[in-house]
């Protein structure tokens, strides 16, 4: 049995694609989440960026690893669905916290998010990851847009910085540069979505952002989790989110004391 929230069909569709929309996620903490965002916005956590360019417009915020010290944060996700619908969408029985992320971009920020995949950013590697997205405002240019499929690309992206535009790395052999999806005739699924909806996305497959051109505040709350399949790996440079003194060695699960299990089938 799969959670009443999803089929047989979002389950082949994220194995698939690599991307599937999950309606109604997180609608009974949208309230919350919103609330968290506040105080995030109001003490910013050491790794929040404005994510300031020059010649770009408006305020693009963004922050993550503060559910530990964020009490709505930590209560939303463990009174939603989340964990379950993740541990169905990535067949695995075990479902294990690896951190939030909030991005805001307010009213005619011409910023968008660079077309990029997670997995490269992050020190963990494995099959059963995912990350979902949720808008905590009503969003249609501004929804997120993903490359279906480019989980199974043979080579990832390069991580870059997003101001910059640098990589992360000086050793990027190992990855294929940043690929421009409309100009290469990728297939892209984005969609129309209400507050507390979320996007499912595996952590290797490609995804951004436009701008926000509206008039309106659009708030999204990230959250990215593992499956058991998951393990320390490490990169050829600095990972984002670095977690300095995690004292993990390659091979090894995530520690549970920084990581918590969420789920265990």
């Amino acid at each position: 049995m799969v959670h009443p929230l999803i089929t047989q069909e979002h389950i082949s569709q994220f194995q698939r694609d690599g991307v599937v929309l999950i309606k109604g996620l997180f609608k009974g903490q949208v309230d919350q989440l919103r609330r968290g965002v506040d105080q995030n916005m109001a003490d910013p956590g050491p790794y929040a960026s404005n994510n300031e360019k020059a010649g770009q417009t408006g305020r693009f915020f963004d922050d993550y690893c503060n559910w530990p010290r964020i009490p709505d944060f930590e209560e939303a996700i463990k009174s939603s669905p989340v964990a379950e619908v993740a541990a169905d969408l990535m067949q695995s029985g075990r479902v294990q916290m690896f951190h939030d992320h909030v991005l805001v971009k307010e009213p005619g920020t011409s910023m968008a998010t660079p077309w990029h995949q997670d997995g490269p950013y992050y020190f963990v590697e494995g099959r059963q990851t995912i990350s979902f997205w949720s808008p905590l405002d009503p969003v249609s240019d501004a929804s997120l847009r993903c490359v279906a499929g480019s989980h199974r690309w043979e080579k990832e992206v390069l991580p870059t910085r997003w101001v910059s535009e640098e990589g992360f790395f000086a050793d990027v052999g190992q990855y294929m540069p940043v690929p421009d999806p409309e100009a290469e005739g990728m297939r892209i699924l984005e969609w129309e979505m209400e507050p507390g909806d979320a996007v499912a996305f595996d952590f290797k497959t490609l995804h951004g952002a436009r701008a926000n051109t509206s008039e309106t505040r659009r708030r999204a709350f990230s959250l990215r989790l593992v499956g058991e399949d998951v393990r320390y790996v490490e990169r050829p440079g600095p990972t984002s989110p670095p977690y300095p003194g995690h004292n993990m060695m390659p091979g090894q699960r995530l520690r549970e004391d920084w990581f918590p299990v969420l789920l265990q089938r």
